[in-house]
């Protein structure tokens, strides 16, 4: 089990909480795709920061394969490697992209990722590291690996042709202006102004409480709220006493932020199962709180609500 100090929020491998960053990041890439094999090209290869993590390798990598090279100017295994994913990656035309980290500049990504040598390749698709290598390869090694890479993919969207990107060309017309509070909320966030964000949400869900994006985006605001000036390691000292309900449910945020969804819930679900009464409705409350910062159809939830209930019941 991960302790407190493992949790950080920019290497997080999950794009839920980006509070509007995924929807973004898909319509620039449709966009792309749909000017053609050439601007796909050029966009195939991005240089990858800890404020661009999320955009440019976790919200990508719900369309097409994302490889992430982490690298280092000091070590001499990058200088070999590099360039031959560059190629390799550059020749599939925009079906997969390489995202170049450089560790010393972005350490945090290496630390959240648990990188112990350069170079480290790892392929993330659908939000998740799926497979990677640590040493330098050949080329033909490399396009071997990548290979296997792009049938595995192939393999995921023919089991769940639901979730395939559309084709270029076969772009879905335009849908209705975004809801101009939505559009507040996230340049809200963008200046980091949370209240201003909240306060935006708030307002649109009391024209449509249905609305995902706002239920979405207020759990998320409220989620960072929450959790800022929260120091991980007083958490994890917290926990030592089992009675610390608040420190369980700090935990879970924490947790949650880190991409670690099915271990946030399931240590509220444990709470609930342990408690009555008001703490009992306490951790409740939160654990649907929590909920509500996910996609209706994210395969977390079900499973979660089912937990919950048989706790409860």
């Amino acid at each position: 089990m991960k302790s407190m100090a493992d949790f950080s929020r920019p290497g997080s491998l999950y794009g839920a909480i980006d509070l509007g960053a995924r929807k973004q990041a898909l319509e620039a890439q449709a966009r792309r795709e749909a000017a053609g094999p050439q601007a796909a090209s050029s966009a195939s290869i991005v240089d990858v920061t800890e404020e661009t993590f999320t955009t440019d390798v976790i919200d990508r990598s719900m369309r097409v394969p994302v490889v992430l090279d982490l690298w280092s100017p000091r070590a001499p295994g990058s200088a070999q490697l590099s360039p031959v994913l560059e190629k390799v990656v550059g020749d599939l035309g925009g079906r997969a992209v390489l995202a170049k980290v450089n560790v010393d500049a972005s350490p945090q990504i290496a630390q959240a990722l648990r990188v112990q040598a350069v170079p480290t390749v790892l392929a993330i698709f659908q939000g998740q590291a799926v497979t990677g290598f640590q040493q330098v390869l050949p080329e033909q090694e490399v396009r071997r690996w990548l290979d296997e890479l792009m049938n595995a993919v192939e393999q995921f969207y023919q089991a769940n042709p639901d979730a395939r990107p559309p084709a270029a060309g076969d772009q879905e017309p335009a849908g209705p202006p975004a809801d101009p509070d939505l559009v507040a909320a996230e340049q809200a966030v963008e200046r980091g102004d949370l209240d201003a964000a909240a306060e935006a949400y708030q307002r649109l869900l009391a024209r449509a409480p249905g609305n995902e994006d706002a239920k979405m985006g207020l759990a998320g605001v409220h989620l960072i709220k929450r959790t800022e000036g929260v120091d991980p390691a007083d958490v994890q000292r917290r926990l030592q006493d089992p009675a610390d309900l608040d420190a369980q449910l700090l935990a879970a945020d924490l947790e949650m932020l880190s991409g670690s969804i099915d271990e946030a819930f399931n240590r509220i679900i444990a709470v609930v199962k342990r408690t009555s009464g008001d703490e009992r409705d306490k951790a409740r409350r939160h654990l649907l709180g929590l909920f509500d910062a996910l996609p209706a159809e994210d395969p977390s939830l079900a499973k979660a609500r089912r937990a919950l209930a048989s706790a409860l019941f």
